[in-house]
């Protein structure tokens, strides 16, 4: 997994982005020799951009991989628009949240889902407020039925998922039953020339569900923001995501849900207890 830095930059001879003492941020490359949660890292300038003075380390650090992920899956995988019918799973979480900032951002209306009465009261209190939120808590909400009742039949336009179910009632977890739609529920509520973007690495489409796709003119892309690491050819457009990202945190567009910041020591408790929990609040490393 990348990891997001920030630092006061020391700079090499050979940089020409950047002074002694400047304010950076930037995410580090897979390949990258040193790890994040260090007090001295090295990394190359194109892989960096300005923090402006208005943004603290908490908030950039807490917004800038998110930041990234949402810019890739909204605007590059399904071409954002406004006046679209955007559904954002889980819109609480960190990603959810500044997904559904930049989608009301771009003039699109926004439909989310809530796993707890906590984040659907956190998600209805919102602004520019949601078309509609949809607590899926209790197991009873009918995504696919609330979507298409929302839109008038049409189904939306961009779906970004926070996982999905593949298998029946019998093969999948508890949890998973009550929080995450069935794939078949998605392609339910997809519209015509729809884009279902996807964080299930494993996901399986039969031939039916492919059918499903092509009448309707739709695409699934998988949204693997490891992807900005692995192109130099990408490195052009990230560094203009991640400016623009570090702009719009500076003038409120994005609002970070952030829980309180950790101390080093503390990082390892607070990974472990993340993962097993659902996600919410995103946890920054302070040092």
């Amino acid at each position: 997994m990348s990891c997001t830095f920030l630092a006061f930059s020391l700079i090499g001879s050979k940089v020409s982005f950047f002074q002694p003492g400047d304010e950076v941020v930037g995410i580090l490359p897979l390949d990258s020799e040193d790890p994040g949660l260090c007090e001295v890292v090295r990394a190359h300038e194109h892989y960096l951009v300005h923090k402006p003075e208005k943004v603290t380390w908490t908030e950039a650090a807490g917004t800038v991989r998110d930041g990234v992920r949402a810019y890739t899956a909204l605007h590059y995988l399904a071409r954002l628009a406004p006046g679209k019918w955007v559904l954002v799973m889980d819109g609480a979480s960190a990603l959810g949240t500044i997904a559904i900032q930049l989608a009301h951002h771009r003039g699109a209306r926004v439909i989310s889902t809530a796993g707890s009465p906590e984040d659907r009261q956190y998600l209805e209190g919102l602004r520019p407020a949601l078309a509609r939120v949809i607590d899926v808590s209790s197991g009873k909400a009918h995504v696919a039925e609330s979507c298409l009742e929302e839109t008038g039949g049409l189904g939306v336009d961009i779906v970004l998922d926070a996982g999905v179910r593949l298998y029946s009632k019998d093969d999948e977890p508890a949890v998973k039953l009550q929080l995450l739609p069935h794939k078949h529920d998605i392609l339910s509520l997809l519209g015509v020339g729809g884009h279902w973007v996807t964080t299930e690495e494993n996901l399986q489409l039969d031939p039916p569900d492919s059918h499903c796709l092509f009448l309707k003119g739709a695409t699934v892309a998988f949204l693997n923001d490891e992807v900005w690491n692995l192109s130099n050819v990408q490195q052009g457009k990230y560094l203009c995501v991640l400016k623009d990202v570090m702009e719009k945190l500076a003038t409120g567009v994005f609002r970070p849900r952030l829980a309180e910041p950790v101390a080093l020591h503390e990082a390892r408790a607070a990974m472990e207890a993340a993962q097993e929990g659902p996600a919410g609040k995103k946890q920054v490393v302070q040092f």
